[in-house]
């Protein structure tokens, strides 16, 4: 791994561990819609969960076209944003989780965001996990890297 990957990914860390939410992308029908998401990272970070009711647009989009993206960053709506703040997305495949696994990943997701739990358990709420393929990560307003392989 070069020193470019080992450090891009060190931020990504980085920025997920102090990041609570996300912008989830979907599509259908040729629509794009963007929603707020509660998220925690899985299997090291290339997979992330969230949850949504199964009654909303986010979840019948995703449903539709499972290719989605989600926007972690950390501006604080400050002028000094332009240079200082880093934005990752990170674009992949999302499923919903279901059986075994589901109650492990669960488990993953209300650690870190406790106040989820009675949510997380509703039979109207889907866990999903986004399988992330591409992550880019922008800094210092227009420094662009893209990474492919995590490991």
């Amino acid at each position: 791994m070069n020193d470019l990957k080992r450090e891009t990914l060190a931020q990504i860390k980085i920025l997920f561990d102090s990041q609570k939410f996300a912008v989830l992308s979907t599509q259908k029908d040729d629509q794009p819609y963007a929603s707020l998401v509660a998220f925690a990272t899985a299997a090291g970070f290339d997979q992330l969960l969230f949850l949504t009711p199964k009654n909303t647009r986010k979840y019948d989009n995703l449903t539709s076209n499972s290719k989605v993206a989600l926007l972690i960053n950390n501006q604080k709506n400050q002028s000094e944003d332009i240079y200082n703040a880093i934005s990752v997305t990170a674009t992949g495949t999302a499923v919903t989780v279901e059986d075994q696994q589901k109650e492990d990943l669960l488990e993953v997701f209300t650690n870190q965001h406790p106040r989820l739990k009675i949510f997380s358990t509703e039979p109207s709420t889907a866990l999903v996990c986004v399988h992330v393929d591409t992550f880019f990560v922008v800094s210092e307003f227009q420094n662009v890297v893209t990474v492919t392989d995590f490991s």
